[in-house]
Parts: C-alpha cells; structure tokens; sequence
C-alpha cells in the first residue's frame, strides 16, 4: 500500500536468545493470520548490558493501534517505545566533502 505508515518498534523479551526464534515464528503466524496489512520488513535483534534480548523491529501498517493488537497477542515481550518513521536514509544520501579535519588547519 502506498503511503502507509512505517514503525520502529522497541522491544524488550521476557525469553531469552533460545527462545527467540519461538517467538519471531509466532509473530510471523500472527501476522499472517490476523493482521495480513502489517509488513514485517525486518528486524534488528541486540542484546543489552543485562543480557536481555532487545528488538528493533520494522513494521509497514495502517495505524499504531494495530501495531500495539498485534504484539499483545504475541507476548514474551513488552514494547518500549513505537517511533513512526518519518524516513529513510543512507550514507549514499550525502555528498563527500573535503576532509572537515583538513579545513581547519590552516
């Protein structure tokens, strides 16, 4: 669908790293299932100082509140925070400069 929203969706697991994977077939499922307008685009899997999985996950759908459905039927997590993306970009978005070391010597 043209022109839908984009997520980031932080989350912090209440499994751990084993039983990651349990959970991304369960939220595959789901969203198969019962929420076919959300993409899953991918997702950025770390794991903080405390040794708790964490998650950045994007996510194509119409509304915050169906993003929000879709991760109270899933469990073993709890979202942090749910940016909407306001865009994308890359270092190729960018020119190269001059070195900003080199313009200050003089």
């Amino acid at each position: 669908m043209p022109g839908m929203p984009r997520y980031v969706v932080e989350r912090t697991y209440t499994v751990d790293m084993d039983n990651l994977p349990t959970v991304a077939t369960r939220s595959k499922a789901i969203g198969h299932y019962h929420y076919p307008e959300i993409i899953w685009e991918h997702s950025h899997v770390v794991v903080g100082e405390d040794g708790t999985p964490k998650s950045f996950c994007v996510y194509d759908a119409p509304n915050v509140e169906m993003v929000r459905e879709h991760a109270e039927q899933l469990g073993d997590h709890f979202i942090v925070t749910i940016y909407e993306i306001a865009g994308d970009v890359t270092p190729d978005d960018f020119p190269l400069t001059a070195d900003p070391a080199e313009q200050h010597q003089s």
